[in-house]
C-alpha cells in the first residue's frame, strides 16, 4: 500500500485528492491549517514520521485580489511554503506535486499556452505562484508542477458557486465574454495527478480540462443545465474594476500531459456537467 501525504487536504482540490487516492487503496495522511502551518519550520517535525511514497502540495494562498495588499502573506504561502514542502519531501526521498496557475501568463497571445511559453505574471498572486514553481524545482529534482486554471469543485467557494448564489437575489447578472480560459474540475485534476505520478516522468505540465471558453459561456452553460432563469448579460471584463490585473486570455494547451498519461481529458463542458450532477454532496 502506498503512503501519500497531502498538504491542504481540506480544500476543494485536497478533498478530491484524498477521495481518489483512498479509493485506489492508498494510505492518505492529510495536513492543513490550523493544525499545521507549512510556512514554518515546524513542518520538519514530520521527518520523524514514516516516509511517504509521494507528497502532494495542494495548499495555497488563492485570494487573487487580496494578494495585492497581502504581498508578504501570498509569497509566504505560495513560495516559502512550497519550498519547505519540496525540501521536506526531498529529505524523505519522495517526489512532490505542486499546483501552479494560468495566471503566470500575461494573456497577450491568442493561442493556448504551452509549457515552453515564457511566463509574465500580471499580479502578485501570479508572481507568488511562479516563485513557488522555481522553489520546487530548486529543492526537489523529482517534481511534478501542474499548472491549472479556473479551478472548481464540491464544497469550494469557486466562481460557479458565487454566480449561482448571486442569481438567487439579482435581477440579472453581467459576466465577461472577453476573458478566456480553461475551466478545470477538481476531480479531473485529481485524476491527472494520479496518472502523471504513475509515469514517474517528472517535469512541468499544463493540467486543465480540454478546450476554452469565456466566463460568460461557462456560466451560461451552467445556468442552462440547472434551469436557473436569471438573465446573464455578456459584457467586457473592463467593466469590473478589481485590485489585481488578470490575463484576458489564459487558455492552456494540455496535450503534453494528455500524451504522457494516455488519457483523453474531458472537455470543460463534460466536466461542468459532471460537477453539476454531483454538486452539493460535499456541501451538506
Amino acid at each position: 500500500m502506498q503512503r501519500i501525504v497531502i498538504f491542504g487536504h481540506k480544500g476543494q482540490l485536497g478533498k478530491d485528492l484524498v477521495k481518489l487516492f483512498q479509493k485506489a487503496g492508498c494510505e492518505v495522511v492529510g495536513y492543513d491549517l490550523p493544525e499545521l502551518d507549512v510556512t514554518t519550520p515546524e513542518i520538519y517535525k514530520l521527518l520523524d514520521d514514516p516516509a511517504p511514497d509521494l507528497v502532494i502540495n495542494s495548499s495555497a494562498y488563492t485570494n487573487v485580489d487580496l494578494a495585492e495588499r497581502e504581498i508578504d502573506k501570498a509569497f509566504l504561502v505560495n513560495e516559502v511554503g512550497a519550498r519547505r514542502i519540496a525540501d521536506l519531501s526531498n529529505q524523505w526521498g519522495a517526489p512532490v506535486v505542486y499546483y501552479s496557475t494560468d495566471y503566470v501568463f500575461d494573456g497577450m497571445q491568442r493561442k493556448p499556452y504551452r509549457e515552453d511559453d515564457i511566463p509574465n505574471p500580471l499580479s502578485v498572486y501570479g508572481r507568488s505562484k511562479l516563485a513557488g514553481e522555481k522553489a520546487v524545482e530548486n529543492y526537489n529534482p523529482r517534481y511534478y508542477i501542474l499548472r491549472t486554471a479556473w479551478l472548481y469543485g464540491p464544497g469550494g467557494n469557486n466562481f460557479i458557486e458565487k454566480m449561482i448564489s448571486r442569481a438567487q437575489t439579482a435581477e440579472r447578472l453581467e459576466v465577461s465574454n472577453d476573458e478566456m480560459g480553461s475551466p478545470t474540475y477538481t476531480w479531473d485534476l485529481a485524476q491527472m495527478t494520479m496518472k502523471i505520478v504513475e509515469t514517474k516522468r517528472y517535469g512541468l505540465y499544463h493540467a486543465t480540462n480540454s478546450g476554452e471558453c469565456s466566463r460568460y459561456q461557462w456560466i451560461k452553460a451552467c445556468f442552462e443545465h440547472l434551469n436557473i432563469s436569471t438573465p446573464i448579460i455578456p459584457c467586457s471584463r473592463t467593466k469590473f474594476v478589481l485590485p489585481a490585473q488578470r490575463p484576458a486570455y489564459s487558455a492552456m494547451d494540455n496535450r503534453k500531459i494528455m500524451t504522457t498519461i494516455g488519457w483523453t481529458i474531458p472537455s470543460w463542458r463534460e466536466a461542468l456537467l459532471h460537477y453539476l450532477n454531483r454538486r452539493g454532496e460535499d456541501n451538506k
